[in-house]
């Protein structure tokens, strides 16, 4: 990072350094267990053809995240649309979208590129609590998403071998998983929850941040009024875990790793909760161990699941490539930005 005048860098933080340090240690163990030479075997001998289809599922999902995210604004539409349509359109919420993605594969795991999503639509002229709240619920429905998907995977994996404490770790990571969503949930459709989250933002020693949390728990729950959009948002969702499974079994169809398909539908959920975990930076090092783990039980060699694992991993990478092509071209907002309405108050436009 540069230095303003007057102003010295900033070094990375404490915890930065730990997580590369621990993506870089366990990618490099992971890689040494699997036998480096064997693992460019395999990843040498790739067929061309089900790689470039992994891609194009790559630019499928992306695009359906995008207009899942579009979905989500119907709620905070200005009243001159009639509440049915969103303030801003697909072409600019792709354009935040995949520039969003790009960015955030320099932060820490996933919350980074979820601030620079909201503090991008809020320059738009979205309130920011409207563009907080529908970040955040697109989050947790897409979190929702791989945990119905992880616990259709259990399922296809239960005549699989595999060791109890592993078995006993997914379940307990299942189970935290569902308890968040059920608590996101009660935040939505229970004005007592709602309430008591509002008075604990209260109790914060941070006077601005009383109205902006607020004014983001209050645009939370109105998508209780928002049964069905909840739901076509909670299914495009689980179609995103789909084509990801899609995206893995190509890619293990050009690395000629002859596992079947229910294989994949099994594991590639759990490996993507695991690749969640804020404790290396885009899930490197854990999507590796996870991969070797869990794809040992489909009879799959350590060097060809560890191929499968990095180049499962440089996919992702590849399709937030377009989001670095529009961020040079334009920043993190498409050229035509509209200025902000002051037409509504929104007590929490201070906190962007």
């Amino acid at each position: 990072m540069t230095a303003s005048p007057g102003h010295p860098a900033r070094l990375p933080s404490a915890g930065s350094v730990l997580r590369l340090a621990v993506a870089l240690g366990l990618t490099a163990f992971i890689l040494w267990k699997s036998e480096p030479a064997l693992v460019w075997e395999h990843a040498a001998r790739a067929r061309p053809g089900p790689l470039v289809a992994a891609v194009l599922l790559v630019v499928v999902d992306r695009t359906l995240m995008a207009w899942r995210w579009l979905w989500l604004l119907v709620p905070f539409a200005p009243a001159a649309s009639g509440g049915g349509r969103p303030r801003v359109g697909l072409g600019a919420i792709l354009h935040v979208f995949f520039v969003s993605t790009f960015v955030g594969t320099f932060l820490p795991a996933s919350v980074g590129g979820d601030a620079v999503r909201a503090a991008s639509l809020a320059r738009l002229g979205v309130p920011t609590a409207d563009a907080v709240a529908s970040v955040f619920m697109d989050r947790v429905l897409g979190v929702l998403g791989v945990l119905a998907m992880a616990v259709v995977g259990l399922w296809l994996a239960r005549d699989l071998p595999a060791r109890p404490e592993i078995v006993a770790a997914v379940l307990g990571g299942l189970a935290v998983t569902a308890a968040g969503c059920a608590a996101v949930a009660a935040a939505v459709f229970s004005a007592r929850v709602a309430a008591f989250l509002i008075a604990l933002v209260q109790r914060l020693p941070w006077a601005r941040a009383h109205a902006a949390g607020s004014a983001v728990v209050g645009a939370v729950q109105r998508y209780a009024a928002h049964h069905g959009l909840l739901s076509a948002v909670s299914l495009a969702s689980i179609g995103v875990q789909v084509l990801r499974v899609l995206q893995a079994w190509c890619l293990g169809l050009g690395l000629g790793i002859d596992a079947p398909l229910s294989a994949y539908f099994a594991f590639i959920p759990i490996i993507l909760l695991v690749m969640l975990l804020p404790i290396t930076v885009y899930g490197l090092g854990t999507s590796q161990a996870a991969f070797v783990l869990f794809f040992d039980a489909a009879g799959v060699a350590e060097p060809a699941a560890f191929a499968l694992s990095v180049l499962f991993v440089a996919l992702g990478v590849v399709g937030n490539l377009p989001g670095g092509l529009l961020w040079a071209r334009s920043g993190l907002t498409p050229p035509t930005v509209p200025a902000p309405t002051p037409a509504r108050s929104d007590p929490g436009s201070r906190s962007a």
